[in-house]
């Protein structure tokens, strides 16, 4: 299965956001704090627990240019990645949340709706932590 989010512009540079989002610490500044609890991270990986109780470890995998990679970590309920891509736009750029995982029909169809509205509040939460700062 695959969820991508919509597009959002962001207003800082492409180095300014990769460099943001390859720290998991910072990933909770994107997270919908009325949905997560037990956020917790390091330089390497972070976790938390998303409403109904499900755990869910993201490990920093890598980064290049225009692309920010996570992975599921030990523990997770099912093996996924959550990717980042950015492209360059004059002194801005824009970027977008792709999760693919590996899930059976029913879990898919049991996951599919909220973690596709998680990843339009993150890309949005995105376009705004830049806003503001």
């Amino acid at each position: 299965m695959t969820i991508q989010s919509s597009t959002t512009e962001i207003t800082a540079s492409m180095m300014d956001v990769v460099h943001f989002l390859s720290d998991p610490r910072n990933l909770n500044f994107l997270l919908p704090q009325d949905k997560i609890t037990d956020f917790q991270a390091d330089e390497t990986l972070c976790s938390f627990k998303a409403q109904g109780g499900i755990f869910i470890p993201l490990q920093f995998e890598f980064q290049d240019a225009t692309t920010i990679r996570y992975k599921s970590g030990v523990g997770s309920p099912f093996p996924f990645t959550l990717t980042v891509q950015l492209s360059e736009q004059e002194e801005n750029c824009t970027g977008y949340i792709v999760f693919t995982a590996e899930l059976n029909g029913f879990m898919k169809m049991l996951v599919e709706k909220p973690l596709k509205g998680l990843f339009e509040q993150m890309s949005a939460q995105m376009k705004a932590h830049f806003q503001r700062n």
